[in-house]
């Protein structure tokens, strides 16, 4: 059976490298016969505020219903994001409160610090873009992006492996570094990685 992933790219600007990046990585794993999907969140329609927490619902609107349906269906998924300030977009961080609730992504159990995890049988790749080396942000600040999507996300709701690819330096690249770049995120499709 083929392989069904979904790209979730977080990046707002559509003439961004995330989008060449996201775009590169669909192409090339189509020819290697996966089924794939793709979300721009900047696409889509919605409220990215947690207004309530989770004291009270709040109705998802009907593209975060596809979105959720998507990753639903996917057995991989690969988010696509720059690194701002350290952290996620501001939109993409509103598209995963808003999505990864409990009683869909996770559940936490009655009278118990643990919880179950209600994605499990699924992987993950991170593709992440940086203005400075990956050594130095993992280094000096610790790769705060990854861990936050990586364990305190992905991996809390049951998604594993969950893989890492660091892209950058971005400002100060050129279109032969991007080729280099692209090549590699090519790679990644072809392996369905």
């Amino acid at each position: 059976m083929d392989k069904k992933i979904l790209i979730i790219n977080g990046h707002p600007n559509r003439e961004s490298f995330n989008f060449a990046i996201a775009n590169t990585y669909q192409k090339s794993a189509e020819a290697s016969g996966a089924v794939v999907r793709t979300i721009h969140i900047i696409d889509l329609d919605f409220n990215p505020n947690l207004q309530f927490g989770y004291r009270k619902r709040t109705e998802l609107e009907q593209d975060l219903q596809l979105a959720w349906e998507d990753i639903l269906w996917a057995d991989h998924l690969v988010w696509v994001h720059p690194v701002w300030w350290g952290g996620l977009p501001a939109l993409m961080k509103g598209f995963i409160d808003r999505l990864f609730l409990p009683g869909m992504a996770f559940q936490y159990r009655e009278n118990s610090l643990f919880w179950d995890k209600l994605l499990k049988g699924k992987s993950a790749r991170i593709i992440t873009t940086l203005d400075q080396p990956s050594w130095y942000y993992t280094l000096i600040y610790g790769s705060p992006s990854v861990n936050q999507l990586k364990k305190s996300t992905l991996q809390f709701c049951g998604i594993s492996p969950v893989k890492v690819t660091y892209i950058g330096i971005i400002k100060t690249s050129d279109s032969i570094q991007r080729d280099k770049w692209l090549h590699k995120v090519q790679q990644l499709g072809y392996r369905q990685a």
